[in-house]
């Protein structure tokens, strides 16, 4: 089982920017998907961004429209990490935000079924 813990949420100003980090423990192989999800106050919990490493040198990403040329995921396998840079921050952003994390050989990230996940940190977009 991974364990995770997020870091990095805040208030900022609409425009802002914040990063998000995700340290992982508890896997040794490097087949996950590692995924960022929010949800909003009174609103079903949504996909942000997910990020998969393939073994070979390459790294499949992930966006959901809302957020695509606005957010940037990335990973850093040997700190366990898994960070999402926030920038252009819009009051709708406003949510607890989740790392969530599927041990997927192969990928295939957008598909459901995280079973990991960590506690939440709230990111708070005022206007």
């Amino acid at each position: 089982q991974v364990q995770l813990e997020e870091s990095g949420g805040g208030s900022v100003q609409a425009g802002g920017s914040l990063r998000l980090s995700c340290v992982a423990s508890g896997y040794t192989d490097w087949r996950y998907c590692m995924g960022w999800f929010r949800q909003g106050s009174g609103k079903e919990r949504e996909a942000v961004a997910s990020v998969y490493i393939d073994g070979q040198g390459g790294t499949a990403t992930y966006y959901a429209a809302s957020v695509k040329g606005r957010f940037t995921i990335s990973r850093d396998d040997a700190k366990k990490t898994v960070f999402l840079q926030m920038n252009g921050l819009k009051p709708e952003d406003t949510a607890m935000y989740y790392c969530a994390a599927v041990y997927r050989p192969g990928g295939g990230c957008l598909r459901p079924g995280y079973n990991d996940w960590g506690q939440g940190t709230q990111v708070t977009v005022s206007s």
